[in-house]
């Protein structure tokens, strides 16, 4: 066994022993013992998916684990890839998890569930077998349902949220296990190996594409199956958010671009045609959804919908270059989706975990609510902030290069890949365009709103800074999403190779600590010098400002405020306001639902008393699209309630008649 193999093996064995020494230390160290262990597996898996993308390999078959098929992992680059960044967010998750977790979170099963979770994020990349690849998939979703129902029994959102998860993903879990079994079905054995060695006629490897890729974006919180996405991350514990915000739902991502890519071979046209439409719309309303939210976790749910997008949208469009023979741009357009995944996974957890920070400290997450955190919680209003820069593909940003990338791939295969692809580029570009100025407005108002205003509560008036312990974790984050924003070539070199072997290029990119270069197009970028120049430009401007004022003498006045007095938190924006021009511009989109009561005095019906309005915007899909099929499920167990009366009489004569039935159906068609 190689360094690889020993690494990963040790990270593996931590993270389960971590969580046998969760449930049986005392309840004050059992944060402690599940964080430890958390955030140790999650180094040493660094180190071993950064092994694994720089060209290690390791293979392991344990063929009595299972009955027919048993157990056997490889890690390959692209797996090491996925790797790596969840065994980054559980570093951070981990450090945090161990202050936050006292607050009523310290059950056996919780703690125990979240070093399980991690584990088997970290194996699902290595599975090598069909039903290896089943069973850690299945271990995740079941840990990770059990972290988001960690807080049942205090608020009922939680029970509804859950219950979404648990329907969703395993919806998604049985469109994955239809697909592989059809691959499985035409190889000899289920095996990776085997099933890239079998040649599917191509109506079968379009269904399979089709089945994996449905089960496989509801996991990412891909339209229209992210409905479990913005309810499962706000009502899980701020760390458990980070975890599956940034590190689950990419493994919806690694599924695609590993049945795809590498077991189907690529495919025609049409299947990244359809990941790019998805991918683009995805993006564009996930931001809408988000700019218009007033709950904080909620908004960065949706983000996440968002960020998902974009990479399905390079993932698509590197499909799209393949199958249209320009494997050059292919290996550009999935270098930029894989750095989009390590830049997201980076600033999401930083968000999640702050946002976390600010629910420890006022008990709300309703950002109408709060404000005034910045002379309360200054250094999660810093880490806040740096994360909504990092977010908002601004520079330097951490989305900033991915997206720059992205946009490269795009512009340079408009006129050279094929009608399709002339016909699909432009609206993709748009859609990337629009989400990044959409973005901005999100975080702009989430930070100013929530972190720079007046204090709109007693929660966000008495609010108080958060542990040292938790603010490690965020710090982490933040320190990760800055390396990313200014030396990206740390993380490219890696990410370039590994995305020309997945496509077969060569690679796409050449980049050092300084400048990030293309190749075979035009095209360079250094974040490095960006940045510095945004600072001198900053400082200059400021300097230059204070040396003019110095000049004249200073006289303190009060502002002007129209004659109302001092001003108050009830004067200025809240979210709901700042996000109202946007909603109008987008109106027959979102569709908001407005509520105005108006309470009259008991001495006559013109004087006024209150004046209540109420703003809120659904999810259209939801609506259009879940609304019927749970009225008509509930009208199907209504309808059931009165075949179930309770006879045995009745029970018998349903069994006689169905086995009548299907007698007389095998006599007609036999």
């Amino acid at each position: 066994m190689n360094l690889l193999g020993l690494t990963f093996a040790v990270a593996v064995a931590i993270g389960l022993l971590s969580a046998v020494a969760a449930t049986v230390v005392p309840a004050p160290s059992r944060s402690a013992a599940a964080g430890a262990g958390t955030a140790l597996t999650g180094s040493l898996a660094v180190v071993a998916g950064v092994l694994a993308a720089s060209g290690q390999s390791v293979s392991l078959a344990l063929p009595a684990v299972l009955p027919l098929s048993g157990v056997s992992f490889t890690l390959d680059r692209l797996g090491g890839v996925f790797v790596a960044v969840t065994g980054g967010v559980a570093v951070a998750a981990g450090i945090y998890g161990i202050s936050y977790a006292r607050r009523g979170l310290d059950s056996r099963a919780v703690q125990a569930a979240l070093p399980v979770f991690v584990t088997a994020m970290l194996l699902v990349p290595a599975a090598a077998s069909v039903g290896t690849f089943l069973l850690c998939w299945e271990l995740m979703a079941l840990a990770s349902l059990l972290l988001v129902l960690a807080e049942h029994r205090r608020r009922p959102e939680v029970a509804s949220a859950g219950r979404w998860y648990a329907v969703m993903t395993h919806l998604g879990l049985v469109t994955v296990l239809i697909g592989l079994l059809i691959a499985t079905a035409h190889a000899s054995d289920d095996t990776f190996a085997a099933l890239r060695a079998a040649h599917l006629p191509p109506a079968t490897a379009g269904t399979v594409f089709v089945l994996t890729f449905v089960g496989f974006s509801s996991k990412a919180g891909i339209l229209p199956l992210h409905a479990w996405l913005p309810r499962a991350h706000p009502e899980a514990p701020s760390h458990v958010s980070a975890l599956m915000s940034a590190a689950m739902v990419n493994l919806g991502i690694y599924g695609i671009v590993r049945v795809g890519f590498d077991l189907l071979g690529g495919g025609p046209r049409w299947w990244w045609l359809l990941v790019l439409a998805l991918g683009a719309a995805s993006a564009v309303y996930g931001i809408l959804q988000a700019a218009m939210g007033t709950d904080l976790k909620r908004l960065l749910g949706y983000s996440t919908t968002e960020n998902m997008g974009l990479v399905l949208l390079g993932v698509g469009a590197a499909g799209l270059f393949t199958s249209a023979g320009r494997r050059d741009l292919a290996g550009l357009a999935l270098a930029a989706a894989l750095l989009h995944v390590v830049g997201h996974a980076a600033f999401k957890t930083l968000l999640f975990l702050a946002a976390g920070s600010v629910l420890h400290a006022t008990g709300t997450r309703d950002l109408d609510q709060l404000g005034g955190l910045r002379g309360r919680m200054p250094a999660t209003t810093a880490l806040f902030g740096w994360g909504a820069l990092a977010a908002s593909a601004l520079p330097p940003g951490t989305a900033f290069v991915s997206e720059w990338l992205l946009l490269q791939a795009l512009i340079h295969g408009l006129p050279a890949s094929g009608a399709a692809t002339a016909i699909a580029m432009p609206p993709a570009v748009a859609a990337v365009a629009l989400t990044a100025g959409l973005a901005v407005a999100t975080f702009v108002k989430a930070f100013g709103v929530g972190f720079l205003a007046r204090p709109r509560s007693d929660a966000a008036e008495n609010a108080h800074e958060s542990p040292p312990g938790m603010l490690a974790g965020i710090g982490l984050a933040g320190l990760a999403s800055a390396v990313l924003a200014v030396m990206p070539g740390v993380v490219l070199p890696g990410l370039g190779r590994t995305a020309a072997v997945v496509t077969g290029s060569a690679d796409p990119l050449a980049a050092d600590a300084v400048t990030v270069r293309l190749a075979g197009i035009t095209g360079a970028l250094s974040p490095l010098l960006l940045t510095l120049a945004l600072l001198l430009g900053v400082i200059v401007t400021v300097g230059g400002l204070r040396v003019v004022a110095a000049r004249r003498a200073r006289r303190e006045a009060r502002l002007w405020d129209c004659g109302a007095g001092p001003m108050s938190s009830r004067m200025e924006y809240t979210a709901t306001s700042f996000a109202e021009p946007l909603q109008r511009v987008f109106d027959n989109v979102v569709q908001p639902e407005t509520d105005v009561d108006v309470t009259h005095h008991q001495e006559s019906d013109y004087l006024v008393q209150a004046v209540a309005y109420r703003r809120r915007v659904p999810d259209r899909i939801e609506r259009r699209l879940y609304a019927p099929v749970l009225a008509a499920v509930t009208q199907w167990g209504q309808a059931a309630r009165r075949l179930a009366t309770g006879s045995v009489h009745r029970y018998l004569g349903y069994g006689f008649y169905a086995v009548c039935g299907l007698l007389l159906l095998l006599a007609v068609t036999r």
